[in-house]
């Protein structure tokens, strides 16, 4: 069992900083534990004497998992550091057992005695963030919060920036204003990857018109227009249905030399295939070639989409044609596509001649299609029939394929004699001149 208590530390100044506490503190199993060290520290004050700690007083005693996290932390974490993270991961998550004020007032008091006791550095309270971010602790923001208060962490505009995604990540936008405020406050410059940041928090969030106003910001303050910036105002642009916008900008960072991300042109291409514009859909797939960038499966599958939706099924196949000619894999969603946009238009033999040409093409038919085709021929009652269409279809291609080979063979044949005999010739007239 690893011991979790340390020496006693003195501390002077805490219980001004800190000076209500709850006289008891709720354990992870819920049962209530009396916070004799506290009352003993209050006690000592009021003496005038020295408040006295104990690291046992937060928290509640280390179950099994929790001791095997201990035991999972990097061995190369200073004492100072690995001490706090032990405490750290016994306090329960925010969410649980305890009042989100009394958690705040419990976490922030380990936070100060720690800072007190064992003078951190910044490159402890990084090596601390680390590991909170490695393990996905709920006490990540916290830590981080009450970091930047801290003289000791050195922050900068990069932490902050820090604790605004995480925060725009859930969805908190009052605080993470509330940290951006902050950060003015401390004189801190606003630099090009914290409005960014901010500008995409508000692009999640829907609000269109502070994401503008972000974006505005950043040209006005002279700071580059990069990808990224482009990137998180066209994804604005996206979330608001807004396609011809975000097209638009596509084609002013085509106009400075700076090419949008993949990211940004599978949203877009995403956005006008679920609305079932092909020829949106179209203008974006050549885009992305334009570009430089070399379609995968799934942007394809994106583009199939777009014309079965709109009952382009030629079209669709011709995609699939291309695909694989281009040596794409052609998905089973691209072939489940098809089938279903053959079914909504009642084409069962269309649909049968497009299964035997991909197997024909060594293409094999996975279980979503098959499930598909298999459904709709029930549907029809012609589970039977259908079985004989294919076998003719496929000694139809059969036939066609060996008329093809006998052809080929012929051709081959009469090039391997008229090689022979334009040898012979050349034998011939060599012996002559000798």
């Amino acid at each position: 069992m690893i011991s979790l208590a340390a020496p006693a530390i003195y501390l002077a100044g805490y219980l001004a900083r800190a000076p209500s506490r709850c006289a008891c503190v709720p354990g992870r199993q819920g049962a209530e534990q009396p916070l004799a060290p506290m009352k003993a520290e209050q006690a000592a004050a009021a003496a005038g004497e020295t408040p006295r700690f104990r690291w046992d007083a937060f928290g509640s005693e280390p179950l099994e998992p929790q001791r095997e996290a201990i035991k999972g932390l990097s061995p190369k974490l200073p004492n100072r550091c690995r001490a706090l993270m032990a405490r750290l991961m016994c306090l329960p998550p925010p969410d649980q057992d305890w009042d989100g004020d009394e958690d705040d007032e419990t976490l922030g008091a380990l936070l100060v005695f720690w800072v007190k006791a064992k003078r951190p550095k910044r490159a402890d309270w990084l090596l601390v963030l680390k590991e909170l971010t490695a393990m996905e602790s709920t006490l990540l923001a916290q830590v981080l919060e009450h970091a930047l208060l801290e003289d000791s962490f050195e922050a900068n505009v990069r932490d902050y920036t820090k604790l605004i995604h995480i925060y725009g990540k859930q969805k908190l936008l009052q605080k993470a204003e509330d940290t951006f405020h902050a950060m003015k406050s401390r004189g801190l410059p606003c630099d090009q990857v914290m409005l960014t940041a901010l500008m995409d928090m508000y692009s999640k969030a829907g609000d269109l018109t502070r994401a503008k106003e972000i974006f505005e910001e950043i040209g006005l303050l002279g700071l580059p227009m990069d990808k990224r910036v482009y990137g998180s105002m066209i994804m604005a642009y996206i979330r608001a249905d807004m396609l011809d916008k975000a097209e638009d900008m596509i084609r002013e960072m085509g106009d400075q030399q700076i090419v949008a991300g993949k990211e940004v042109y599978k949203a877009l291409l995403r956005a006008y295939s679920y609305k079932g514009d092909s020829e949106g859909a179209q203008r974006v797939f050549d885009a992305i070639q334009f570009a430089g960038i070399v379609p995968d499966t799934k942007l394809c599958a994106l583009l199939v989409n777009a014309y079965c939706l709109t009952d382009r099924i030629n079209e669709a196949m011709i995609v699939t044609r291309n695909m694989r000619s281009a040596g794409i894999t052609l998905c089973d969603k691209c072939i489940a596509l098809i089938l279903g946009a053959y079914e909504k238009v009642n084409r069962l033999e269309g649909a049968l001649a497009f299964l035997t040409e991909l197997e024909e093409n060594g293409v094999i038919i996975g279980q979503e299609p098959s499930q598909l085709l298999a459904g709709w021929l029930r549907r029809l009652g012609v589970v039977q029939e259908v079985e004989q269409v294919l076998k003719d279809l496929a000694v139809d291609r059969k036939n066609t394929l060996e008329v093809d080979r006998k052809k080929n063979s012929l051709a081959s044949d009469r090039k391997i004699k008229r090689r022979r005999s334009k040898s012979k010739r050349s034998f011939a007239s060599s012996l002559q001149h000798k």
